[in-house]
């Protein structure tokens, strides 16, 4: 591919998440950090096993495997539907609010919340992880700085939740 060629295709990837950016705004840059983490997890989750297999050898239980990577994906792909599903809620909230003229502040709360929920879950995991690859002095002020903010973002959303009822 000639240089033309591939300015053209970097011109249409940037005008493409240019649009979905301003479509979803906020949502956007969230979303992203959480397909980020999820595959920071993911590889990390491998790594530890890897090592655990290393160390345990004999141990049929510790270490990869394709069934065991699987059953990663699939529980990937079960936080990205449960993320899409509270992005629906949003927006038949935000549509029925339209009909019945009434402002809503912002588009989007339960998406914001739950995609914000799995990051810090995500990160949990990751420092786990790390621990399981031997990371030494991973400071407990990080771990309980997210499971704080963890439970925050849960607390806000049963408020929420109770307030539209």
């Amino acid at each position: 591919m000639n240089r033309t060629g591939v300015y053209a295709v970097q011109g249409a990837i940037s005008t493409v998440i240019a649009a979905i950016s301003a479509k979803l705004g906020i949502l956007f840059y969230v979303l992203s950090i959480f397909a980020f983490v999820m595959v920071i997890d993911f590889i990390s989750g491998m790594a530890a096993s890897k090592k655990e297999s290393i160390e345990n050898p004999e141990d049929l239980t510790k270490g990869w495997s394709s069934k065991r990577g699987m059953l990663g994906i699939f529980k990937k792909f079960a936080y990205i539907l449960v993320v899409l599903v509270a992005i629906v809620i949003d927006y038949i909230i935000f549509k029925i609010a339209a009909t019945l003229n009434i402002n809503m502040p912002t588009t989007t709360f339960f998406g914001l919340l739950v995609t914000v929920w799995f990051i810090l879950n995500e990160l949990l995991s990751i420092i786990e992880n790390a621990g399981r690859m031997g990371a030494e002095g991973i400071p407990d002020f990080l771990i309980d700085a997210i499971v704080v903010l963890k439970g925050k973002v849960e607390k806000k959303g049963a408020e929420e939740n109770e307030n539209k009822q």
